[in-house]
């Protein structure tokens, strides 16, 4: 019965209100990316697990990381219950299948990263893919936005979301889709920068794979290095496209010197230039 700009300021202030349930749970957010970090460092693997609404949240974030900072697609797996949809046909009833989630979560390998999401916290397909994933030795982060729910006992880090209620009854594509792709944002962000991709802002392990990309890849070079473009762009040729080593070969070191430096300090830049600076 609302005209419809005030109806869409109702549906922007109910967003904005889910996602104060994220600033409540930024302890447990940092937390889970120290265990995506680690497992990352320790060449695991990255596993994201979901149903519905929440799996779509999870493959946005899974499929961003290697573009974002340099994630082996190879060492990131995507399990939604019933498969992701081709058609815009999102069964519902994959939801209970709790013996396809026990599946998946058999896959995982010991130190592996697992996360696993659902609103309700209840769903028979994520409490099976956590406790089997655990049971094989997997560190589960458990994102939900009901609290005390069984995902959320079932977590080595446990995210709760407690979004308010939703404007449309059981839509949980709503606030708690806002709230749990914040959450996930956050946390691959955080995960990438604890790994050294991030420097000055800039996404310095960034796969340089279409003409756009390399161009902010020898932009990156240019700035950080205090280089032309033209240098930038012929560092890049050097090494083969990485972003990091071009950025120390354009500051005055070999490509063996400066892999050396990345290897010494886990590829974060900033140690690199203080040694190179004493």
């Amino acid at each position: 019965s609302l005209p419809s700009l005030q109806a869409a300021e109702f549906a922007l202030v109910a967003q904005q209100a889910a996602l104060s349930a994220v600033h409540r749970a930024l302890p447990q957010i940092s937390a889970a990316a120290d265990v995506m970090a680690d497992a990352v460092r320790a060449h695991k693997m990255l596993h994201y697990t979901a149903a519905g609404s929440s799996g779509l949240m999870a493959l946005a974030d899974c499929c961003e990381l290697p573009g974002t900072f340099g994630i082996s697609s190879e060492t990131t797996r995507f399990h939604m219950a019933g498969g992701v949809p081709s058609d815009g046909d999102m069964p519902s009833f994959t939801e209970d299948d709790a013996e396809a989630g026990e599946d998946v979560g058999n896959a995982a390998g010991f130190g592996d990263a697992f996360l696993v999401l659902s609103a309700s916290g209840t769903t028979p397909y994520a409490i099976s893919a956590a406790k089997a994933a655990k049971g094989n030795g997997a560190k589960v982060v458990a994102v939900a936005n009901n609290p005390n729910t069984p995902l959320l006992e079932c977590g080595d880090v446990s995210i709760c979301l407690p979004t308010p209620p939703e404007i449309v009854a059981g839509s949980t594509r709503l606030g708690a889709g806002t709230a749990q792709k914040a959450a996930l944002n956050i946390v691959s962000t955080l995960m990438g920068t604890r790994l050294g991709h991030v420097y000055q802002g800039m996404m310095v392990n960034v796969v340089a794979d279409n003409a756009k990309l390399k161009g902010r890849a020898a932009k990156m070079v240019s700035v950080i290095s205090n280089v032309s473009e033209q240098t930038a762009y012929a560092t890049l040729e050097m090494t083969k496209g990485q972003v990091k080593p071009a950025i120390l070969v354009a500051a005055g070191q070999s490509i063996e010197q400066a892999e050396t430096l990345l290897a010494k300090h886990l590829g974060h830049l900033k140690p690199c230039f203080e040694e190179i600076k004493n």
